[in-house]
């Protein structure tokens, strides 16, 4: 045990974290199987908790001219998000629908995407120092034109200044991604594809609302994955309602079989005002699989991967080879910038959040009108930099001290230990030290319950320093 006594705390900082004022949300459970029993549930697909400050609605445009002409060193990393806002269909677990595919609503919203790439590149922070990673997002990005999806790539190689060895990945679906498509989006300079197929099954995919039944998903797959243009990426969700162990098992194989360079692997986490959760209620799709069921599942696919010898990235994410890196989903993890463009994109420039408009007709009207598109600002708080760092340890799977220490500014690790050790003793992480480098590792259990233990260490965290006042 680290004496943490002769640690220097900050101000009325208790010297060390007192876990009996905590119950099982905190704690978790303490029982034989912490995989399938450590927690009542995920609530959430990601950890949260930066408590940002709102800027007043008068100040955004003036105050966001100014983050953007910043130009002084040293730079954070950074990365470039577009949003696409189009489904031709929405997916029975989607909650996030928001327009139907219409090819006049797509041409006008390409018009005023490419006014504002043009206008974002020409502040002086984007010119200052070169992108890491763009990730093209949505609704469905492809369900733009292959013309459109060359331009954007070609736009975007040609205004933004991009690392030698940037990642710029196309989000989208199989469903008409044709040669033309592939080949015009290679053309643009996109070098990387992430498809979410999220279950091959035909009768799973039927019942999600997915295009496409699964002889014609694993033959497209095979067939991008062998031209070896560029990594080929596909997303599974585990839980969905006809999703037996079965089915997943076979999802597995379908994967490997299919050549595709790297998989995600997501729990289906059941959120409110989605058509799924509606159809359950009226009877008309079987209740999608239990906690236990599905950590059963996600323990299979990590034994499956391990088996296979594919290379992890995070507690989620497996590569067949070093060509996938996934370059936007670590960094975007981590504390560096991004910049959003499109409607409903979201990002984070010098310590403000930024969110857009979600309603088309104000996105384009804030464009026309060479305005920031912003529907929200937010100061972030003096520990989000802490929040991030525990955000990305444990996608990771492993939190290190010296870098959880680095950023607080103060001995943070070390008082967190009595946590650490509930944890440990709970099954759900291992502490490790080797000369003066001490590492929070998660355990399998720790791994299905990473954003649940995330959120639970950024609550502790926001508290104490609430109250220590550091």
């Amino acid at each position: 045990m680290i004496n943490v006594d002769r640690l220097t705390l900050p101000a009325n900082m208790p010297v060390i974290l007192d876990t009996s004022v905590f119950d099982s949300d905190i704690l978790g459970e303490s029982t034989p199987d912490p995989l399938r029993f450590g927690f009542r549930r995920k609530l959430s697909a990601h950890a949260g908790g930066s408590h940002h400050a709102p800027i007043a609605a008068e100040q955004i445009q003036p105050l966001a001219q100014r983050v953007l002409q910043q130009t002084t060193p040293p730079f954070n990393k950074r990365c470039l998000y577009v949003h696409i806002p189009f489904c031709r269909v929405r997916c029975t677990y989607c909650s996030f629908f928001e327009y139907a595919s219409s090819q006049r609503l797509i041409d006008d919203y390409f018009a005023a995407l490419m006014a504002e790439l043009k206008f974002k590149a020409s502040q002086p922070w984007t010119q200052a120092a070169p992108f890491q990673a763009v990730y093209i997002g949505g609704g469905t990005p492809t369900d733009l034109t292959a013309a459109q999806i060359k331009q954007l790539g070609t736009m975007i190689r040609r205004y933004f200044p991009l690392a030698t060895d940037c990642e710029l990945t196309l989000e989208g679906r199989i469903n008409r991604f044709n040669d033309e498509m592939f080949d015009s989006a290679l053309e643009g300079g996109f070098n990387r594809f992430s498809f979410g197929v999220q279950s091959f099954d035909t009768q799973v995919r039927r019942q999600a609302k997915r295009l496409d039944d699964r002889e014609v998903v694993l033959k497209r797959i095979s067939e991008l994955a062998a031209t070896d243009q560029a990594p080929i990426v596909i997303d599974l969700l585990y839980g969905l309602p006809y999703q037996s162990i079965d089915v997943w098992l076979h999802d597995l194989d379908d994967f490997l079989d299919s050549g595709a360079h790297g998989v995600d692997l997501y729990q289906l986490i059941e959120m409110g005002n989605t058509p799924m959760g509606k159809m359950v209620e009226q009877g008309r799709l079987p209740e999608p699989a239990d906690t236990i069921t599905k950590a059963s599942m996600f323990e299979i696919g990590v034994d499956y991967m391990a088996k296979h010898h594919l290379r992890r990235l995070s507690v989620n994410h497996w590569a067949r080879d070093n060509r996938e890196r996934s370059c936007y989903n670590s960094l975007a993890k981590t504390t560096a910038e991004v910049l959003p463009l499109g409607a409903g994109a979201g990002g984070n420039v010098g310590g403000y959040g930024f969110m857009q408009h979600r309603k088309l007709e104000r996105y384009m009207d804030d464009v026309s009108q060479q305005h920031f598109p912003l529907a929200m600002m937010v100061e972030s708080s003096s520990h989000a930099v802490i929040n991030t760092t525990i955000k990305a340890g444990f996608d990771r799977g492993v939190l290190v001290a010296k870098e959880l220490d680095k950023q607080a500014g103060w001995p943070l690790f070390s008082y967190c230990l009595p946590l650490f050790e509930r944890w440990q003793k709970n099954g759900f992480v291992t502490l490790e030290q080797h000369g003066n480098h001490r590492y929070l590792n998660l355990t399998l259990a720790g791994q299905f319950w990473s954003v649940t233990l995330a959120q639970a260490l950024i609550q502790v965290v926001t508290t104490a320093i609430s109250k220590g006042q550091p």
